[in-house]
């Protein structure tokens, strides 16, 4: 499965940031068994990328279930990780494994507290096993 493709969308030349969210679901013990392997290396370099400025993985009460948290500077930040990630072991090892995420421009929010964010719901994206966060 492939990264995001941001060709042709509306957002391009946004200088947001990006957040992903979601889940990772696994089809069997030896999927969930993969991602737990491959995952804290996965994690370790995710965050260590310019521009990463959250990223979390974390497993829920389903043994093949992990929900998925991502935000990055900006779009150019966003895909650069994906372009890694397509080529990286996790990549390799987490191929089978269905995505469910959402893809979201993120705005400041005005308020002068800047305590909270506003989403760009016209930049609102679902992917199906696009992104390999």
């Amino acid at each position: 499965m492939g990264g995001i493709s941001t060709a042709g969308t509306r957002d391009e030349g946004r200088t947001g940031a990006v957040e992903l969210t979601g889940r990772l679901v696994c089809g069997d013990l030896d999927e969930a068994a993969a991602v737990r392997r491959h995952l804290p290396e996965h994690v370790a370099l995710t965050r260590a990328e310019p521009g990463c400025l959250r990223f979390a993985v974390e497993p829920t009460e389903d043994p093949l279930v992990w929900t998925v948290s991502e935000l990055f500077v900006d779009r150019a930040a966003f895909d650069t990780h994906q372009a890694r990630v397509r080529s990286s072991p996790w990549s390799e090892a987490t191929s089978g494994v269905a995505r469910d995420y959402v893809v979201e421009s993120v705005t400041p929010d005005p308020t002068p507290t800047g305590a909270s964010r506003g989403l760009d719901d016209d930049h609102h994206r679902r992917t199906q096993g696009a992104a390999h966060g």
